[in-house]
């Protein structure tokens, strides 16, 4: 087993930075223990003096990644409840934040959509359990603003709706348009105010 000094978790989050970089564009099955490497400036035995497999990083990076997602939507539920915030309010905070992360974590929210196949049985169970963990703390921060407008037959395709915005909005922004992150929150609410109006 990897022997676990003082630097580790240091040396692993920058490891996990990296091979997220690395399977986005390319995906994770072209990705080799080499490649992964040469992008840190190590040789590939002492990437393996930190972890035992490429299949081992890839878990790492996902487990770590849901657990961060998680954290976020408990942070702002507490921050919310503390500045005496209204839920419509709150929930364009939660927009925010996700927001804020997926800014910096672009890669690795790829290899969340993309690579968890990759991972052994027991392994995808527990991103996956976590993954549906999210959405479903995240919709009920959505259904709090409208509790009549929110049911258990158009929960999931609004939350996912959501979701969605915030994935794209950084590809948009990307390609040059003036908006920027913290201008999106609020349109977002106000989109998803006239749209749950119409809604039956």
């Amino acid at each position: 087993a990897p022997t676990r000094g003082p630097d580790h978790e240091t040396q692993g989050e920058q490891t996990r930075d990296l091979a997220a970089e690395k399977f986005a564009p390319t995906g994770y099955p072209s990705t080799s223990m080499s490649d992964l490497a040469t992008a840190s400036g190590t040789s590939k035995a002492r990437l393996y003096h930190y972890d035992e497999s490429k299949e081992a990083i890839l878990f790492d990076l996902l487990d770590r990644y849901t657990k961060r997602l998680m954290l976020i939507i408990a942070e702002v539920e507490g921050a919310s409840q503390r500045r005496g915030l209204s839920e419509r309010d709150a929930f364009a905070e939660l927009v925010r934040a996700f927001l804020a992360e997926y800014e910096t974590s672009h890669s690795r929210h790829v290899a969340l959509l993309n690579d968890v196949k990759y991972l052994e049985d027991a392994q995808r169970e527990i991103v996956l359990d976590r993954q549906r963990d999210i959405v479903a703390a995240f919709t009920r921060q959505l259904a709090r603003p409208s509790p009549d407008r929110i049911s258990k037959a158009n929960q999931t395709s609004v939350t996912l709706t959501v979701f969605g915005m915030i994935h794209w909005t950084f590809p948009w922004l990307h390609s040059g348009a003036r908006l920027r992150p913290r201008h999106v929150p609020p349109p977002v609410v106000a989109l998803l105010d006239r749209w749950l109006s119409r809604s039956p």
